[in-house]
């Protein structure tokens, strides 16, 4: 040891002697004084051999005595002006790096006392005075000299942390200085102060490491403060990076410096926070093709793996691989990555329908991309992928995943064929259907031109031609039929001098009278060919039905048969409804003979698909309306304030049943305190149960043809208690029927035919089964065979219970729901025990892991609708 080191060693010492001995001012302004000489910055300072032993051996020793003998007393013996020079300086002016880790660590060691309060204050003026940015830099010095890794470490854990180690401390007694919202923001305009720093040394020609500001950023982001800090850094960077390289390049390699574990939280956070993909692409240049990590999370983790990112999150993603050369593979690859997820059956079954919205968007936007050699070089692979997927999506019982599914397809044909029809779908226009579509009207800057001045007045015609219609070959823009001047000899061949025929005093033809007689009805449906007839005879057959009751019980096997397999001769307005309405008329004026027809024939060959859900239609509206109250003894629709059942062909039956079982459990509760629509946390404490579905209105409310608009609130559920609406009085003749209806239903469905497999293919006719028997079941309440109807009923759900189908198992839980509120609940618990308890642990296991919305929810309203049940029972006096 040399002698220099030996007198600052020295000379340290005594300072710190009389620190914390001597109570007269003088000396100790002469002792700080002193050892301000080895800072610099003074007229008299030392030399600066003896400043770096100082700075690198002595002053973090000499900072902690400064903390420790820190006291008012001690204080007092110094100036205002003093202390702010010969006090805080040394904290202010000195290597930054130490006197943040002195003060950090007095704080965490120190109780509320003076000297935290005098630590708290220096630690602010240290963040507020560009403490951090002087840190950060002298780290990257170190780094690029080969500093100590170890204290590297420990600087990024405190630099980071900061605000929880100060929340901690301080809780209530905290500075704004230290909250989260204000410290990130603060850092990151630290951050751009220090590569401003940065730049300057390396346009002066000397080195510099940037890796300790990115392990900066991604331990913050990986924090989960990526909107905090980035939120100021992401619109610095943008500006800076216009027209510099150097910046450009910095920016570059500030993000590939990021440790690969904290790559993801980095990513995903300037992809979220940058405005368009050119601004992503010169922030991360070629990062995808440099890091295998963030290639993994830009391909993979973002557009598979997860699905709760904006849609202009994904604009940004792939248009940012799009805009390279050298990236526009990666767009193919993900592409082809993302089609393969998207025609593959098991993740259209068990991936939730936000997934799959997700996936279909990321495929739409990665098309409206493509160039015209890639989609040649592609083609065939695209058009594999799309028949299969096409196949997957259209053979779903959920008609959003068919929409889905139409879409995709017809946008894929709509770009692989260039000349020639492509593949048109009907479905219905909606927002979602609206949204997708314009993702793929997304074009590449260079392949729209909007200079072109001459051409300019002819952009709305184009922007109005049908999307349905196909390429024209020759010119792009349609060509207007030539129109003669006024003036011209051109003479055009046409009839537009015609005189038109005057049709004033024409009148109508008088309508073909309908018939009166039902026997005349079946002759009309079997064997006329004259077609206004025959449109007249199904317009009145349902009256006919029900004001000859006699009479058409006399021929209710014939004419079920003949409506059954009855086919559309001409288009008539409401086909399906008018046979539908006739079978319902039908089935009720003789129940049980035909009620078993249909039964039998539902589980028959040489039937169609379409015919099968028809006859579980006709069967859930005769139940319907078999146990509705009656007056006067008349047959009647249901009046507007019960629940009913919704059966236009291609609807989603579920959601009406789930109406109907809301309209049960709203009428068993008691309301005692509701809450805002749109409340999404269950509570099973405080039996939080939806309540949903209003009721049908309107005069023919019976079948329910108009669709029915849902309003979610959520109430409080106290026990069982009286119903809001007393019901009407009267019979209901459905009690009696029910085994009729529900049995021979239930009895055939694990049996295979020819050309009918419920268990395999026909999932969809198997979910509107489940459906219908739930349906069967709530209508059988008080029904003398409504505790065997629900034994089975269980038996079947159990059996079932792990079907992949979403729209099978939404069905099996209204099944749940149903038995639950129909049959007796001390029939329930006593005759069914085991399949209770057994029932009930399915329902948690579905509550929690289940990955359809719907499916969870009901789980959770018969787990509620249990507990209860079993409340009920308790408080029942044996």
């Amino acid at each position: 040891m040399d002698s220099e080191s030996v007198e600052v060693g020295r000379v340290v010492r005594e300072a710190i002697n009389i620190l914390s001995s001597s109570r007269n001012g003088v000396q100790i302004s002469e002792a700080l004084g002193t050892i301000k000489c080895y800072l610099g910055g003074t007229e008299n300072q030392a030399p600066l051999k003896d400043r770096e032993e100082f700075t690198r051996v002595h002053f973090s020793a000499f900072l902690r005595a400064l903390v420790s003998n820190l006291s008012p007393e001690w204080i007092e013996l110094l100036t205002s002006d003093q202390q702010k020079e010969l006090w805080d300086s040394f904290f202010l002016d000195g290597p930054a790096d130490q006197a943040f880790l002195v003060l950090l660590d007095s704080i965490i060691s120190t109780g509320p006392s003076f000297r935290l309060m005098k630590v708290i204050s220096i630690l602010e003026q240290f963040l507020q005075t560009g403490g951090m940015s002087a840190l950060m830099w002298e780290v990257c010095h170190q780094q690029a000299q080969a500093g100590l890794p170890t204290l590297q470490e420990t600087l990024l854990n405190k630099v980071v942390c900061l605000p929880d180690h100060l929340c901690n401390k301080l809780q209530g007694n905290n500075l704004p200085i230290f909250f989260p919202q204000n410290y990130f923001p603060l850092l990151a305009t630290e951050i751009i102060q220090v590569l401003q720093r940065i730049s300057d040394s390396l346009r002066g020609g000397l080195d510099c490491s940037i890796s300790f500001v990115s392990q900066v950023l991604g331990k913050v982001c990986v924090h989960g403060r990526q909107k905090e800090i980035l939120n100021m850094l992401v619109p610095r960077l943008m500006d800076l990076t216009k027209v510099d390289c150097i910046w450009q390049r910095m920016c570059w390699r500030l993000v590939e410096c990021v440790p690969d574990r904290w790559m993801e939280a980095v990513v995903c956070g300037f992809v979220q926070k940058a405005p368009g993909a050119d601004v992503l692409s010169r922030l991360l240049g070629n990062l995808v093709l440099k890091n295998k990590k963030a290639q993994f999370v830009v391909t993979q983790k973002l557009l598979l793996l997860q699905y709760s990112y904006a849609t202009a999150m994904l604009q940004n993603l792939l248009g940012y691989l799009a805009l390279d050369s050298l990236r526009r593979s990666l767009l193919i690859k993900v592409l082809k990555e993302l089609l393969e997820t998207w025609g593959s059956s098991s993740a259209v079954k068990h991936s939730p329908v936000e997934q799959q919205l997700y996936v279909s968007k990321a495929i739409l936007i990665c098309l409206s991309h493509l160039k015209e050699p890639e989609i040649e070089s592609n083609g065939q692979e695209l058009l594999t992928s799309m028949m299969g997927g096409m196949k997957c999506h259209l053979d779903s019982n959920l008609p959003r995943v068919r929409r889905l599914g139409m879409i995709v397809a017809e946008s894929i044909s709509a770009r692989i064929t260039a000349y020639g029809p492509s593949l048109k779908f009907q479905y219905e226009d909606d927002d979602e259907t609206r949204e997708l579509k314009s993702l793929l009207k997304q074009t590449a800057p260079q392949q729209l031109p909007v200079t072109d001045v001459p051409n300019a007045g002819r952009s709305d015609i184009s922007s109005v031609t049908p999307k349905a219609v196909s390429k024209p070959s020759g010119n792009p823009y349609p060509v207007a039929p030539a129109v003669p001047e006024d003036g011209s000899d051109l003479e055009l061949d046409s009839d537009d001098d015609l005189i038109p025929h005057d049709m004033s005093q024409d009148k109508e033809l008088k309508k073909m009278k309908a018939p009166v007689y039902i026997r005349d009805c079946i002759e009309v449906l079997t064997g006329s060919e004259d077609v206004d007839k025959w449109e007249a005879t199904m317009k009145v057959l349902e009256s006919l039905i029900r004001r000859n009751s006699a009479t058409a019980r006399e021929v209710s096997m014939e004419l079920a048969k003949v409506l059954l397999h009855l086919e559309e001769k001409t288009y008539i307005e409401g086909f399906v409804e008018l046979r539908q309405r006739a079978l319902v008329a039908v089935t009720i004026t003789d129940p049980v003979p035909v009620a078993q027809y249909l039964s039998s024939q539902f589980y028959s060959l040489n039937y169609s698909l379409c015919q099968r859900m028809d006859i579980l239609d006709v069967l859930a509206l005769a139940a319907q309306e078999l146990s509705q109250p009656q007056a006067s003894g008349k047959n009647k629709p249901w009046s507007a304030q019960s629940p009913c059942i919704q059966t236009v062909p291609g609807s989603d039956s579920s959601q009406d049943w789930r109406r109907i079982v809301d309209e049960r459990i709203k009428s068993k509760t008691r309301h005692l305190v509701k809450v805002r629509p749109g409340c999404s946390t269950v509570e099973i404490q405080e039996h939080l149960i939806p309540q949903s579905r209003e009721s049908c209105s309107g005069a023919n409310s019976k079948n329910c043809l108009h669709p029915i608009q849902a309003r979610d609130q959520c109430i409080i559920i106290k026990g069982w208690g009286q119903s809001l609406v007393e019901p009407a009085c009267g019979p209901n003749k459905f009690s009696s029927l029910a085994g009729h209806f529900f049995f021979p239903l239930i009895q055939n469905f694990d049996r295979p035919l020819v050309t009918f497999d419920l268990l395999g293919d026909d999932h969809l006719v198997l979910g509107r089964l489940v459906h219908t028997l739930a349906i069967l079941m709530y209508f059988a309440i008080h029904a003398v065979a409504a505790a065997a109807m629900g034994k089975s009923l269980l038996e079947f759900v159990w059996a079932l219970r792990f079907h992949t189908d979403s729209y099978v198992r939404q069905g099996l839980l209204s099944a749940v729901s149903s038995i639950l509120l129909s049959v007796p609940s001390e029939r329930l618990l006593e005759d069914m025990t085991d399949e209770f308890l057994e029932t009930q642990s399915w329902l948690a296991d579905v509550a929690e892991k289940d990955p359809d919305g719907d499916c969870r929810r009901l789980a959770w309203q018969n787990l509620l609708l249990m507990e209860n049940l079993l409340k009920k029972l308790r408080s029942i006096p044996s």
